[in-house]
């Protein structure tokens, strides 16, 4: 198997950045995962806000009411679509940067 496509494999299954640091780019590769680590840490500080406010729906009244429930959870829905978003833009962007960039710097040859 050719080393590019190892690379975009190991950056579309793994982690976005790993096939970067397959490649030998260590400094773009460390910067991907750095920004897919703090991305997904964001995400997980807001399922936890979320989960308060389930709590807290379910703690006041004592059963769970689907509209109250989805008035309170509706206010977060744009950050996470923000963020869904952002993470996909990282992970196409280090899948193709590990597939079509050499590990000199330079384009892939499009012979090999």
């Amino acid at each position: 198997m050719k080393e590019n496509v190892k690379a975009a494999l190991l950056s579309a299954l793994v982690l976005p950045g790993v096939g970067q640091i397959y490649r030998g780019k260590a400094v773009k590769g460390g910067v991907l995962v750095a920004l897919v680590t703090v991305v997904l840490l964001v995400f997980i500080f807001l399922a936890a806000m979320a989960a308060q406010d389930v709590l807290r729906v379910v703690g006041v009244n004592g059963t769970i009411d689907p509209v109250t429930l989805a008035e309170s959870l509706r206010g977060r829905m744009s950050g996470v679509l923000w963020l869904g978003g952002i993470l996909f833009c990282i992970w196409v962007y280090g899948v193709a940067d590990a597939f079509f960039v050499d590990g000199s710097g330079g384009e892939a040859e499009k012979g090999k």
